[in-house]
């Protein structure tokens, strides 16, 4: 078995203002996709699928191609608002991408067996890759995904709200449900949620998906037959998106199978505002400079 690490890379960055996917950070210009490429390599994985773009498709090859020549087996998937709509015409207003799941059902040409999924723009930690990789190797079905599930504190921005997925565990430690919170952030020494004027306390250490899934190729043919169904509501709505994270809540809700919540301490980073750059600059710097990575990890 031969797991394949799926990135996605081809979101808008509304928030942050720029391509975030290719910024650099590392001592030696490296992204942070770099990071976590090197450490899935490290963990055993020995292909990588990058969605993206069709419209930064050579700027971004030209980036990584160099680098990963040799080290490991790369394919480059395009997510196009047409992708898998039959001939439904699309709407003016939609420019966005349909979604994270949506971008799954992209690959469906280049994975044939189990995956694992991540943000382009995501520090996930090394431990994270390792159990990822554990999981697909040992565990790993039709019926039994997983989800890492991140301390909620060790994922804030100090620069303004996140969106994150809240996950409610059975005492099997396998998901019973995923609520999607677009609006997490700390108020004073707590962590708070606001929906529609609504604040409601989280605990710190609330388990949190950060689109860091794993799953066999039946996930991509699920998507497929609900991506219809998606389209049938939503056709007209600029702003509706088709999600990773729903699409496993309704793997659950189906009764296809279970989705077991694997837990890291890892501390995340990401670049969800610019404000957020020299944290991941300084957060990457000391990792480094405590050995933790190579000073320039493709040497």
């Amino acid at each position: 078995m031969q797991p394949t690490l799926v990135i996605l890379a081809a979101g808008m960055a509304s928030r942050y203002g720029s391509m975030k996917q290719i910024q650099s950070f590392g001592p030696s210009g490296e992204t942070i996709m770099d990071y976590s490429i090197y450490d899935a390599i490290e963990a055993g994985f020995t292909k990588i699928v990058f969605i993206i773009r069709e419209d930064f498709s050579d700027a971004f090859k030209a980036i990584f191609e160099p680098k990963l020549n040799g080290k490991v087996e790369t394919a480059y998937v395009y997510q196009q608002l047409t992708s898998f709509t039959g001939l439904r015409e699309i709407p003016a207003e939609r420019t966005k991408p349909w979604g994270t799941a949506h971008a799954i059902l992209c690959c469906k040409s280049e994975i044939n067996g189990p995956f694992a999924v991540i943000n382009a723009d995501d520090f996930y930690g090394r431990d994270a890759f390792k159990k990822a990789y554990d999981f697909i190797v040992n565990k790993c079905s039709d019926s039994r995904f997983a989800v890492l599930g991140y301390q909620l504190n060790n994922t804030l921005s100090d620069h303004g709200s996140v969106s994150r997925g809240v996950i409610a565990a059975n005492d099997k430690n396998e998901m019973a449900d995923i609520k999607e919170h677009l609006k997490i952030f700390r108020q004073g020494n707590n962590i708070v949620s606001e929906e529609v004027g609504t604040i409601t306390e989280l605990p710190a250490d609330t388990k949190v998906s950060m689109n860091f899934f794993c799953l066999s190729s039946s996930y991509i043919e699920m998507c497929e037959e609900e991506f219809n169904t998606f389209l049938d509501k939503n056709m007209q709505n600029p702003k509706a998106e088709f999600l990773l994270p729903t699409m496993a809540d309704n793997f659950i809700k189906t009764g296809r199978g279970v989705i077991e919540v694997v837990p890291t301490d890892a501390k995340w980073f990401g670049v969800t505002y610019k404000e957020d750059a020299p944290i991941v600059q300084a957060s990457i710097d000391a990792l480094v400079a405590a050995h933790a990575y190579p000073s320039n990890l493709w040497a």
